[in-house]
């Protein structure tokens, strides 16, 4: 059933304890109490497969050359600097744009993006982990 985890936030203080009841039934859910207050229940929710895809770091040569293809695809300014954390919306993109820089990344990688994958990049460095990924499953 539940088992009971209690946790003081300060040695110093017994009154500061927090019990956090978890049950083996269902560890998506949690309940937090404390003796002079109560918390209300928090639900953990699976993350979206299509987020999960897009979680691990790119190489950083593939982030380079995302980087090459972002800057001709926008014709960006020689001086704009542009990483694995700069936005396609920040470089003045809008969806045709970023459309277009998929076709660009598809065609330069020899990979196919779907349209799901497609909608959730945002970044280079989105873009450069979906290519990794890509790459890999097409080598496998």
């Amino acid at each position: 059933m539940a088992a009971p985890i209690t946790a003081a936030t300060s040695p110093l203080s017994p009154a500061s304890r927090v019990q956090v009841m978890c049950s083996m039934l269902n560890p998506t859910s949690a309940s937090f109490s404390r003796q002079t207050a109560s918390f209300p229940s928090i639900r953990l929710r699976p993350v979206p497969s299509r987020f999960q895809a897009l979680s691990c770091s790119a190489k950083q040569d593939t982030i380079d050359k995302v980087c090459e293809i972002v800057k001709n695809q926008l014709a960006v300014d020689e001086g704009t600097a542009v990483s694995g954390e700069t936005k396609f919306v920040d470089l003045g993109a809008d969806s045709l744009d970023t459309v277009e820089i998929v076709m660009g990344l598809e065609e330069a990688f020899q990979i196919t993006v779907d349209e799901s994958s497609a909608q959730v990049i945002q970044t280079v460095e989105d873009a450069a982990a979906l290519i990794d990924k890509l790459v890999a499953e097409k080598d496998a």
